[in-house]
């Protein structure tokens, strides 16, 4: 196999016809370039929506309530009702695997355009939220200052958290709004905090840099909405299923609510954990998917690479009878045929995957340097492993593409073959 000889042997075959020998490697270049391309791809799309989620605590889940359709305890179907602030201290004490409850509530919308927040001359409409601390460890943002605190909420304190968007409206680029105050909906508001959202594929009543935080007891005061809780963000314990606390704490607060057990539309629910299991089951399709374009466009090439080595070996007919003559064993036979196979597959396989990783990573260096901020494809790579399972495919692709003419090369009687006309 490591013969001189023989190796000069397979360079002689392949330069005899180069148009051929690069049609054939051609094929399994392409397979394995593809396949390189459709999986860095894959990852680009996949590290997008990944990173678009943040930090975002994936083990949660919302509850807010809805219509009642079924009567109850004389109460009538078609019932509105709302949860209160007894029912955060109820959760907290009845449901241990709860790891983070964040009670949220809105104040009045800004979707109608009219603007709710004024800062000396400076005007704008954004979403106001009532918050808990909480809220910061489920969703985590960058923040220039500080959070919500519990103190905030206890003294019912008249601050604010803006997000980034809010601070170019109401602010000049080099004026720090920190200790600065806003007025919104005729209250005057310290700022306490900026924050920008580690995450945007994540939104819950508008885009978060046009979101302003304030205390959630402060926005129930200041929008007189006495103890109205407007919904609840619940993340459970790392070792707990989202879904089973999430069907537990639907049952508690129904029966706390006089809502019917079997009424599935009092409550309105979103189960965060569920929603990234299927984005995960997902992208592994996707990625098996490609995965199985990749192998069968590399094996057309690999059966193009068997055709033609097929064609070589009725070429050579006459040189392999005179090699049997000689004394040649069939195995010796069969290497040679076979490493001629693996040879220009590996090679051309190898081009083919360089050229695919390079052009990934030049795709990549390309949106760091040019600063392009793509939500959905983000980062493309291939990594380590991917590289190496491509060059193991390519190496028994070689070995099964030269055993069907080695096979026919073996049958070859050497009588036969010297009686063979060129």
């Amino acid at each position: 196999m490591f013969s001189r000889d023989n190796w000069h042997e397979i360079f002689h075959t392949l330069k005899k016809n180069k148009t051929r020998t690069f049609l054939t490697a051609f094929g399994v270049f392409w397979g394995i370039f593809m396949l390189i391309i459709m999986l860095g791809s894959g990852a680009g799309l996949e590290n997008g929506v990944s990173s678009g989620m943040g930090s975002f605590a994936t083990n949660s889940f919302f509850v807010w309530t809805q219509q009642t359709t079924i009567p109850y305890k004389g109460l009538p179907r078609g019932r509105f009702f709302n949860f209160n602030n007894d029912d955060i201290d109820a959760l907290k004490t009845n449901i241990p695997e709860i790891k983070y409850l964040a009670p949220k509530i809105s104040g009045w919308s800004a979707g109608d355009g009219t603007n709710n927040t004024v800062r000396k001359e400076k005007t704008g409409a954004f979403s106001i939220k009532g918050e808990h601390p909480e809220w910061e460890k489920v969703d985590p943002m960058e923040i220039e200052g500080r959070f919500l605190n519990h103190i905030d909420l206890d003294e019912k304190r008249k601050v604010a958290v803006i997000g980034t968007r809010v601070k170019e409206v109401l602010f000049e680029p080099d004026e720090n709004p920190i200790g600065e105050s806003i007025r919104i909906q005729g209250i005057y508001f310290t700022v306490v905090g900026v924050f920008k959202p580690l995450n945007t594929q994540i939104n819950f009543g508008g885009e978060k840099e046009q979101t302003i935080y304030i205390p959630f007891t402060t926005l129930q005061k200041t929008y007189n909405y006495g103890d109205i809780v407007g919904w609840f963000s619940i993340t459970v314990d790392d070792n707990e299923s989202a879904a089973s606390i999430e069907e537990k704490t639907i049952k508690f607060l129904a029966s706390r609510h006089s809502i019917h057990p079997d009424d599935k539309e009092a409550f309105g629910h979103f189960n965060l954990a569920e929603e990234f299991e299927q984005m995960r089951g997902l992208f592994s399709g996707i990625e098996g998917l490609i995965w199985i374009v990749g192998i069968g466009t590399l094996l057309a090439g690999v059966i193009g690479i068997s055709n033609i080595m097929l064609v070589i070996v009725k070429e050579r007919t006459k040189e392999i009878g005179i090699k049997r003559a000689l004394g040649a064993t069939p195995f010796q036979i069969m290497v040679q045929i076979i490493t001629e196979s693996v040879f220009l597959t590996t090679l051309s396989g190898y081009i083919g995957l360089v050229s695919g990783v390079a052009l990934i990573e030049g795709i990549n260096t390309a949106l760091i340097k040019f600063q392009i901020d793509n939500e959905m494809f983000k980062r493309p790579e291939v990594d380590f492993t991917t590289a190496i399972i491509a060059l193991i495919v390519l190496i028994f692709a070689g070995v099964f593409a030269g055993i069907i003419p080695a096979n026919r090369a073996l049958n070859i009687k050497p009588v036969d073959a010297l009686r063979a006309e060129d």
